[in-house]
């Protein structure tokens, strides 16, 4: 009993001491997720291959292998909270979450509401995957024909307001693509890239790409406004450079299953090390 009880109270000890460090940092939010051990990061869970959940229910993903980095590089641990296309923002600032990687696009809209750290680290455009048996190749030809889409993507007001569609809206992936093949609509409204994997899998054989994809817009990662250019976003700007300048991006992409993007090998060389 005595040992017991020696025990909890050392334990107590050290989470008062642990709680009062953490406390002592304000708002420095580096500072905090230093004391913490942990760095909270939003990320999908239905995103594959960027963000997703594997079948013993851990995150898994190319953006979840740089949210690991990224911990690794401060030398903490990567705890990832999921987030959906409608709540990341939210979560970002509310503080559920430290640093957001959502494949969420650098809009100056989206900039009103919380911190893209710089450079970016992925681009898209959007376009539709149809089923074979729509034969348009060009955007007029589908002017008022009903899509799915994700609730809160960012390509959902233009593609309304620009290209004439309606958007049928739904909370994740799952819900689009169950919505499709019901019927509810003719194809799904979706980042370029995402549509890319989605043709490599047999289970899309009978879906095509054939319209030309639209406003390609770079993704970021995102923090709080008040930490863009305090010490925890620059130290993000910093590893993120790093990590263009020698190629982890790009490997990343590859153990994926995606061919390298123009974007990651634009950035790769214009960052690269100009001594060899």
């Amino acid at each position: 009993m005595f040992k017991l009880k020696a025990i909890f109270m050392a334990t107590a000890f050290a989470f008062v001491g642990f709680s009062a460090s953490a406390q002592s940092c304000g708002d420095d939010t580096l500072c905090k997720v230093k004391a913490l051990g942990v760095l909270k990061v939003g990320t999908k869970d239905d995103y594959v291959p960027w963000s997703y959940r594997a079948s013993d229910g851990s995150f898994k993903g190319m953006e979840v292998d740089i949210g690991k980095k990224i911990a690794e590089t401060l030398g903490v641990k990567a705890e990832f909270v999921k987030v959906t296309s409608a709540n990341r923002f939210e979560f970002l600032a509310q503080g559920q979450i430290d640093l957001m990687i959502a494949s969420a696009s650098d809009t100056a809209e989206r900039r009103k509401v919380v911190a893209f750290v710089h450079p970016n680290y992925y681009s898209s455009g959007y376009t539709l995957l149809l089923p074979k048996a729509v034969t348009a190749t060009e955007w007029s030809q589908l002017s008022d024909q009903t899509v799915c889409a994700v609730q809160g993507a960012w390509y959902n007001k233009p593609a309304q307001e620009e290209l004439k569609l309606k958007v049928l809206a739904f909370a994740g992936t799952a819900e689009t693509e169950a919505a499709m093949t019901q019927g509810r609509c003719i194809g799904l409204l979706e980042d370029d890239n995402q549509i890319n994997v989605r043709l490599s899998n047999p289970k899309w054989a009978e879906y095509q790409k054939p319209l030309s994809s639209q406003a390609d817009t770079p993704w970021g990662m995102a923090v709080r406004q008040s930490d863009q250019f305090a010490p925890f976003g620059l130290s993000i700007s910093g590893i993120i450079s790093e990590m263009h300048r020698d190629g982890t991006l790009l490997t990343l992409e590859k153990e994926h299953g995606i061919a390298n993007s123009a974007f990651l090998i634009k950035m790769h060389d214009a960052l690269k090390d100009h001594v060899n």
